[in-house]
């Protein structure tokens, strides 16, 4: 077994057992592992709304089958994985799941923008935002980090939203593979409103290209006399005479500077401009 998610309660149970029993095996040569799981993950409880264990003395269970005919089964799948970390006990709250709701409305309603409009065109910040979202999903995904995939997904779909009717077609595409390992129904909806016949599971997964996920600017915090009066975006390479020029255009900033002498500046490259005016 490549990978086992079990409850740390499993440890002195099966997997004790599981593990006796394959190492019998092994020493009778029906086996060519000495082990039968190479990775082992706990799984955090998921505890009742009071923050107590589930149980039925305390009346505490949620019945997953409420939340699939209430909401939905991707939405109870969603909000499982938004809820935290993977090995994080975390406590069930019902009301909670309609933010995942209203998540995979706005999902919905972005790739049917796209579908309707059938926009080629790609700006380079939504492009950028793409192959970045790509790639942190693809990562979270293999690190388990369910919660911060879903996550990036929320802050792509946000951004599509506000490109209104030009939703590009490839973003849409790219966001409705994303979102089917978590939600495969709303991912085989989305990818069939596209125009696509077959399954997505039959396409293969996403790729990012690393050089379009390494920004070319930063923004940087503009401080005068020690307080932060500004912040400027420029170039990764700019060199301190720019971020200056920059950093003028501020208004918090010129006025804080306007009648002074400049005295001392600080300048790090990439993280901050501290100006010392009297």
């Amino acid at each position: 077994v490549d990978l086992y998610i079990g409850g740390a309660e499993h440890a002195v149970l099966h997997l004790l057992y599981a593990r006796f029993w394959h190492q019998v095996l092994f020493d009778l040569g029906f086996t060519k592992h000495p082990e039968p799981f190479q990775k082992l993950v706990h799984q955090g409880m998921i505890l009742g709304s009071d923050g107590e264990k589930m149980s039925k003395s305390r009346g505490n269970v949620v019945n997953p089958d409420d939340i699939v005919d209430s909401q939905g089964a991707d939405a109870l799948r969603l909000y499982e994985m938004f809820m935290g970390p993977l090995e994080a006990v975390k406590p069930w709250q019902t009301e909670q799941v309609s933010g995942v709701v209203r998540f995979q409305n706005k999902l919905y309603n972005v790739v049917k923008t796209a579908a309707e409009n059938k926009c080629e065109e790609m700006d380079e910040e939504t492009t950028k935002m793409l192959h970045k979202t790509m790639k942190k999903v693809s990562e979270d995904i293999d690190a388990m980090s369910f919660n911060t995939a879903i996550s990036a997904m929320m802050v792509f779909t946000n951004h599509l939203q506000s490109l209104k009717e030009k939703v590009p077609v490839e973003a849409a595409e790219k966001l409705a593979l994303m979102i089917s390992p978590f939600a495969p129904h709303l991912g085989e909806e989305c990818w069939s409103i596209l125009g696509h016949d077959e399954s997505l599971a039959y396409h293969p997964w996403v790729e990012f290209d690393e050089a379009l996920c390494v920004d070319n600017t930063v923004k940087m915090g503009v401080q005068v006399n020690g307080k932060v009066r500004g912040e400027i975006e420029i170039p990764k390479d700019a060199d301190q005479d720019l971020a200056m020029e920059e950093a003028r255009k501020q208004e918090k900033v010129s006025i804080q500077l306007e009648g002074k002498d400049i005295k001392k500046i600080i300048f790090v490259p990439g993280r901050i401009l501290n100006i010392v005016a009297k």
